[in-house]
């Protein structure tokens, strides 16, 4: 698979660790669904704990991505639903936990509330894996 960022400087650059585009060729696609912060039991990680959702919802796409033959390296767009902004901080730092340079595109969403209340965030992303 060959991943390249495009940055044009007719645009504005990214204000965190994101490409504003990403060009690949080759690889297979692999379309992640909105992941929440339940382990593989259901079960919810970290109610009320803003982190530890996020770091359940990246583990979750993380075991998919594997599973597909893939490394999380390889997510090349992601798109995250927050329900409050105030999380914002806690979810780039989470974030930067998993993912390194080249970041994926990225597009991150203020929403009223998820399936479920006690879910502070949602993570849907697409992976080109070799």
């Amino acid at each position: 698979m060959m991943r390249k960022e495009i940055r044009p400087r007719s645009v504005p650059q990214p204000v965190a660790e994101y490409a504003q585009g990403v060009e690949v060729t080759g690889g297979r696609t692999l379309y992640i669904a909105g992941q929440v912060p339940l382990d593989a039991s259901g079960n919810l990680v970290g109610e009320g704990d803003f982190r530890a959702q996020a770091r359940q919802v990246l583990r979750n796409i993380q075991a998919i991505v594997e599973e597909a033959g893939g490394s999380i390296s390889d997510i090349v767009k992601m798109t995250t639903f927050l329900t409050d902004m105030a999380h914002y901080d806690d979810f780039k730092a989470v974030r930067s936990e998993f993912l390194k340079a080249p970041f994926p595109a990225a597009t991150l969403v203020a929403v009223s509330s998820l399936v479920r209340p006690e879910w502070l965030l949602e993570v849907e992303a697409i992976a080109v894996i070799e």
